[in-house]
């Protein structure tokens, strides 16, 4: 089983005025006056033997990125979907400080499938800025759908349905149903759609005791389908992505192959269809035909 606060469905990102991109390395060093600084290069005198090369841990592919460029009036903050799908996105000033913008901050907005938008004009000075993307439209309206069975053959075996006590009792995992699979099961298109954001580095697996990292290092395919909603086919195992983003995938395609990484338990595969409902991921219910028939899905409290 797993728990599915997934961090492959939102990002933040906090970044200095100017910094350009995310960086593999991160410097921790003291300066002359005993101040500790983290950055992605060693600025100004450090103190003698101060300097420490941090590598950064692999984390899931980026969603959104923000660029900020120098104005004649400050500074034009632009973000960037790195996406092949919408995605609506929030820019903070960090710790919520007092900086004159255009529109005002926080400032929210949706950015088209790889492409940029200019968020807000920023008045002179060096605020820290913090984005937050969420994958979809806000705009999205669910069509009654019925889902073909998304695995190719694997026998009906479910771990946990709608509602379950372990991991889906809150508004992102609450329609999402874990189907039992063996590693390496192939995984097919329960829907058309275009493959928005795909994930395929990962080879971890585990229960609670590094549950930051893990949420971060599952194997996943996100679909989007034509009414704005995403389905996410989640614990792919290391390469068990087939596609490519940016690519139309038929219903009963196969897409990719089950696994057991990120925060899980047992191989399985983690299905559920999601709407932006405005910054923040909720599961919808769906119809599905399984195996030997329309599924119901209940409730499993406990998992």
């Amino acid at each position: 089983m797993s728990r599915h606060r997934l961090a492959i469905a939102t990002a933040a990102l906090a970044l200095a005025m100017a910094a350009a991109a995310q960086a593999s390395t991160v410097y921790r060093w003291t300066d002359a006056q005993g101040r500790v600084h983290y950055a992605d290069r060693v600025d100004g005198t450090p103190r003698a033997g101060a300097v420490e090369r941090l590598a950064l841990p692999a984390e899931a592919a980026a969603v959104a990125r923000l660029r900020v460029e120098p104005d004649a009036d400050g500074a034009l903050a632009w973000i960037d979907n790195l996406l092949a799908g919408p995605i609506e996105v929030m820019l903070h000033a960090e710790g919520e400080a007092a900086v004159a913008s255009d529109p005002p901050l926080p400032a929210r907005g949706t950015v088209q499938p790889r492409s940029a938008t200019l968020l807000a004009r920023i008045a002179r000075g060096n605020p820290r800025l913090r984005v937050v993307a969420v994958p979809g439209s806000p705009n999205a309206r669910p069509r009654d759908v019925e889902y073909a069975w998304p695995l190719a053959s694997a026998p009906l075996r479910i771990q946990q349905a709608w509602g379950g006590g372990y991991s889906h009792h809150d508004a992102e995992n609450r329609h999402a149903v874990d189907f039992a699979a063996p590693v390496g099961t192939p995984v097919v298109a329960a829907r058309d759609g275009v493959v928005m954001q795909a994930e395929a580095r990962f080879d971890e697996a585990g229960a609670d005791e590094d549950e930051a990292a893990l949420l971060a290092r599952a194997n996943f395919i996100r679909v989007l389908h034509d009414d704005g909603t995403m389905a996410l086919y989640a614990h792919l195992q290391t390469g068990g992505v087939l596609v490519r983003t940016g690519q139309h995938v038929r219903r009963g395609q196969t897409i990719g192959r089950s696994g057991n990484t990120g925060l899980s338990t047992a191989p399985h595969l983690h299905f559920v269809v999601h709407a932006n409902r405005g910054m923040r991921l909720e599961s919808v219910p769906f119809r599905m035909f399984g195996p030997q028939g329309i599924l119901r899905f209940e409730a499993t409290p406990g998992g």
